[in-house]
């Protein structure tokens, strides 16, 4: 890949931790921090928000799959997992954890890379997702209220809803506004309206 990534390392085997810190910037990263604990990883990550994670599962204090779940939950973040076990079940762990790769150790430079361009490239398409679906729903939430303007001017002002479309339109240009905005001042107005009817 040839993006250069910052990459958080947890690891309590110091050879392992030195193997990731030499080898990491011979893949083209950088090395942001390295910890031994999962919960100096998860500080680490707090203080610093790096842009992948590699982490072994079994560390003391607080396990890897502990702490990427607990950064991912403040921040998501891609996480590739280490460990000595090819159980099925710490494979479910990790997954559940946010974890995008899982490798066995011993580890090897052949496998790093891969798993880390694997990894960033699945975080991208699933946050692109997340972006497009978050962008679906907020344009629908302001079609809605749209309508319902369209609707309160139309009834305030006697037009037909095409002509009351079209003034909300030309009062959003003329104030350079958002259309959505300006609706929302419309259902609001309206509301004060509503409730002044009623004071007797």
């Amino acid at each position: 890949m040839s993006q250069a990534l910052r990459i958080a390392v947890a690891d309590d085997d110091r050879d392992m931790a030195e193997f990731l810190r030499e080898c990491l910037p011979r893949l083209g990263h950088r090395v942001h921090s390295v910890a031994r604990t999962g919960r100096e990883l998860l500080e680490q990550c707090r203080a610093s928000s790096p842009d992948l994670i590699i982490a072994d599962i079994l560390m003391p204090d607080m396990s890897g799959l502990e702490a990427v779940r607990a950064v991912c939950q403040e921040r998501p973040t891609p996480a590739v997992l280490v460990s000595g076990h090819a159980d099925a079940g710490w494979v479910e762990q990790a997954r559940t954890a946010g974890a995008l790769a899982y490798l066995l150790k011993p580890v090897t430079e052949k496998d790093l890379g891969p798993a880390i361009a694997l990894a960033w490239d699945q975080f991208q398409r699933t946050q692109g997702l997340r972006r497009e679906a978050d962008e679906l729903r907020n344009s629908l939430a302001e079609r809605k209220v749209i309508e319902r303007a369209k609707e309160v001017v139309a009834h305030r002002l006697a037009v037909v809803e095409g002509d009351a479309f079209r003034r909300l339109r030309k009062y959003a240009s003329d104030h350079n506004l958002k259309l959505a905005d300006v609706a929302q001042q419309v259902l609001t107005a309206e509301q004060v309206f509503h409730e002044m009817e009623a004071i007797r």
